[in-house]
């Protein structure tokens, strides 16, 4: 009997340290399969870092002698400087000087020329901090005396200002993370929040009027809520407010597509260079970065101003689906060009803007509480806005996920290694146990 207890006592000890091999193995390999493929996927920490740490330089130093700040590719804050001083300063805290000729003084001068010629619908403008130009498009629909007529006014303002045509039209992508319908149409429900008596969707503002009445997907047949605030063209933010006043658990989590979604933490500034997502219901989980800040847009139904440029793609059907990076809400969809077949330019109403106007906060947080310009997101993990079900985002990130964090290389090598030598004690002993058995019998025989 104590032979057989022996026995699976030992058995047992193999199989854990085979499954100590099975795992640590697991934990390597995936670890290291997941590093990310180029570097300009920078830790969170130091892009925020770089982020706080450009603004602050400008802010220091003035628009007359900088034009701008972004997260560089090594995840650095790289800040563009019209003077040797000034470039001394950015380099003495830590971050890198771009030397160009004109000032973001300037470039805004010429950007509020733009904005007061006679509007052309299909165009849009944004400062280029990269390139130290102010860069206008033209979709397809602009006409050739149209574009011509601008350039007129482009000229006259320097050779700083770009002009280039681009594929697609700039429309408002009406028609989200999950969809929301009214007779206007289909958009999403952005982000989740609260006055601290209501709750509210808050989504883009050429969704619908005051007044309009919205639907679940599905039959349509749930009444979600009806938009009680809003603001467009000139802005493009509006506020739906929930039919029984409550968004419900999980209404603190946005959906990515396959019942999965990412938990939002707090509202904050979007950065030049920063990696961001966007999610809607016609092209889902899409990813990219943020190109420009402060850009205008001539749609057809009229002009918006400070918008958040990227190169992300999104289609009919996303309007006001959300935009995050890192947990951190940065924007709701308003419009753009192109497809996510042949890519595009896809333009976001900052979020932080349009909660101060509204006068609402995000459910599930103290208010914006992030620092601008987080960064990367790793693709998130479960839920939707609004519904009851588990986040995997930032903070509930699951079992899994945990094992396949790179930073787990180093204690997967470990779980190995106790494996390894939990395999050889037991081997060992094994072998002890049978020469003593052996000897017995040879003295029992010759006895």
């Amino acid at each position: 009997m104590r032979h057989a207890r022996g026995r699976i006592v030992r058995r047992v000890a193999r199989l854990a340290a085979l499954g100590g091999l099975l795992l640590g193995g697991t934990m390597v390999t995936r670890a290291v399969a997941s590093e990310p493929p180029d570097a300009s996927a920078a830790p969170r920490t130091l892009a925020r870092t770089a982020s706080a740490t450009g603004a602050a330089l400008v802010s220091r130093l003035g628009t007359d002698r900088t034009a701008g700040h972004w997260i560089g590719a090594d995840g650095r804050a790289v800040v563009a400087v019209t003077d040797a001083g000034a470039a001394e300063a950015v380099r003495r805290a830590g971050a890198t000087a771009r030397r160009v000729r004109h000032s973001m003084s300037e470039l805004r001068s010429a950007a509020s020329t733009l904005r007061a010629a006679p509007r052309v619908s299909g165009t849009a403008w944004a400062v280029d901090y990269r390139s130290n130009e102010v860069v206008v498009r033209g979709d397809r629909t602009v006409s050739g005396a149209d574009w011509s007529r601008l350039a007129g006014v482009t000229e006259g303002v320097g050779a700083f200002v770009r002009m280039e045509r681009t594929e697609g039209a700039f429309t408002t992508r009406l028609n989200g993370a999950e969809p929301i319908l009214s007779t206007a149409g289909r958009c999403s429900a952005g982000f989740n929040v609260t006055d601290g008596t209501s709750d509210f969707i808050l989504t883009a503002g050429h969704c619908g009027p005051t007044g309009s009445v919205w639907f679940g997907h599905g039959r349509g047949d749930r009444q979600v809520g009806r938009t009680v605030a809003g603001s467009f063209p000139g802005d493009d933010f509006s506020l739906v407010e929930y039919a029984n006043g409550e968004a419900g658990d999980g209404a603190d989590v946005v959906a990515v597509g396959d019942g999965k979604g990412v938990r939002i933490t707090g509202a904050g500034a979007a950065a030049v260079g920063q990696r961001v997502f966007r999610s809607g219901s016609t092209s889902g989980l899409r990813e990219g970065r943020v190109t420009a800040l402060d850009a205008t847009v001539n749609y057809p139904e009229g002009t918006v101003t400070g918008l958040i440029e990227t190169d992300v793609c999104a289609e009919p059907g996303d309007s006001g689906g959300p935009m995050f990076s890192e947990g951190i809400a940065l924007g709701v969809t308003s419009g753009g060009s192109g497809d996510c077949d042949e890519g595009g330019t896809t333009f976001f109403q900052p979020l932080p803007e349009a909660m101060d106007a509204l006068g609402v906060r995000l459910i599930g947080s103290g208010g914006q509480g992030a620092d601008a310009g987080t960064s990367a997101t790793s693709p998130p993990g479960a839920a939707a806005p609004g519904a009851s079900a588990p986040a995997r985002g930032v903070e509930g990130e699951t079992l899994l996920a945990r094992l396949a964090d790179r930073r787990n290389v180093g204690p997967g090598l470990l779980i190995i290694a106790g494996s390894l030598v939990a395999l050889v004690a037991t081997r060992w002993i094994q072998r002890k146990r049978d020469r003593k058995a052996y000897r017995r019998h040879y003295s029992a025989t010759w006895g």
